[in-house]
């Protein structure tokens, strides 16, 4: 069998709960920003996003120069909020609102994974230098093995006590347990690097660890995952409804009102601006061949041949309609056979285009990246 997952070789699990505030790595550099403006001095997060501290922020400091105390910062949470553990895997469940996952955190061979969304290079240069400079891994990457496994069952059979149980804001309830080496570790492992893995979420950090020792992964077949809508908006372009819809209809589109209460549906996207909402059917390729992922449609038709427009003033967001946002063009989300053949074809999907939930939280084990 091919040796795609691995044991967590050193490793840290919390005692308590996560130290700092919860913020989703989706998350705008803008959000994170707010979140550690609200937030007490010295936590996780800011050891994951040193540079978007209010005071690296009032001082113009860039990510290499706020590094050294972002280490500082980690190994003084390593050795108050967490509590070390060797050659370890760890059975994991979440159970929330949005769905169930039992899975295993546990190493992955980043070079063994297969991306499933295209990834945005400059996020990619960040997170690799902010883990190989962290030397540790704080967060996991989703991953779903193409194919039928038996992790699912073999972590619902685990009933011990748990090394960590916890609550998020969304109200999902995390567990994880601590399995050493011997037999049990060993039908973990098997069942967990059966069959190739997929990325669900975490492409970016999947990137990022290129060059490294490991990844740290969330190895996840459900059982019931649930892929979510990511939208896109618009922000800083002073367009109003009036303006999109000209534009649009300029390049051969339809634009038709309705309540903004609409929902989206495959091929048709619904744009949101204040009180006014219109409902665009995507246009459909000429010839043969899979039709586009919709997130590549609403980029390259509406947003780029129609406005001109790309980052910044595009971003993709989960709220359906953010406070700060000109207008919002709601997506419906991808279906997961569209993701598998995707995936089969050797294709990529668009950037930020599924939100797999539930996901596992940031921070309840991390992982160090240095050779043994």
């Amino acid at each position: 069998m091919i040796r795609r997952v691995r044991s967590i070789g050193r490793g840290w699990v919390v005692k308590d709960g996560v130290p700092g505030p919860d913020v989703d790595e989706f998350a705008e550099p803008e959000r994170i920003a707010a979140a550690l403006a609200r937030a007490r001095p010295g936590t996780l997060l800011a050891v994951q996003h040193p540079h978007r501290t209010p005071a690296a922020l009032a001082a113009g400091v860039p990510l290499p120069d706020a590094l050294p105390r972002a280490r500082a910062d980690l190994a003084r949470l390593r050795g108050t909020a967490y509590r070390e553990v060797r050659d370890v895997v760890a059975p994991y469940r979440v159970d929330g609102p949005d769905g169930t996952a039992h899975g295993l955190l546990c190493m992955a061979d980043p070079a063994a994974v297969g991306h499933t969304e295209d990834v945005y290079p400059e996020v990619v240069a960040e997170r690799a230098r902010v883990l190989a400079d962290l030397g540790c891994a704080t967060s996991a990457a989703m991953l779903v093995p193409v194919g039928h496994t038996a992790l699912t069952d073999l972590v619902a059979a685990v009933d011990d006590e748990p090394a960590a149980s916890v609550v998020d804001p969304g109200g999902r309830r995390h567990r994880l347990w601590l399995v050493g080496p011997g037999e049990h570790q060993d039908q973990l492992l098997d069942a967990a690097g059966a069959h190739p893995l997929m990325v669900a979420d975490g492409n970016h950090r999947v990137a990022a660890s290129a060059g490294l020792t490991g990844l740290l992964a969330l190895v996840t077949a459900g059982p019931a995952l649930r892929i979510g809508p990511i939208h896109r908006a618009l922000a800083g372009t002073g367009l109003g409804m009036d303006d999109l819809v000209a534009a649009w209809r300029a390049v051969g589109l339809d634009a038709t009102p309705v309540p903004p209460t609409t929902p989206p549906t495959p091929g048709v996207v619904v744009v949101v601006a204040g009180a006014e909402a219109v409902r665009v059917p995507l246009p459909v390729p000429d010839g043969a061949g899979p039709r586009p992922i919709d997130h590549a449609v609403v980029e390259e038709v509406l947003f780029g041949r129609a406005l001109g427009l790309g980052s910044p003033h595009v971003r993709p967001v989960t709220d359906p309609v953010p406070a700060d946002a000109d207008a919002v063009v709601r997506i419906a989300p991808v279906p997961l056979a569209d993701v598998l053949a995707e995936h089969e074809a050797g294709r990529r999907m668009p950037r930020k285009s599924t939100y797999f939930t539930p996901k596992p939280r940031s921070g309840l084990l991390l992982a160090d990246l240095r050779p043994a």
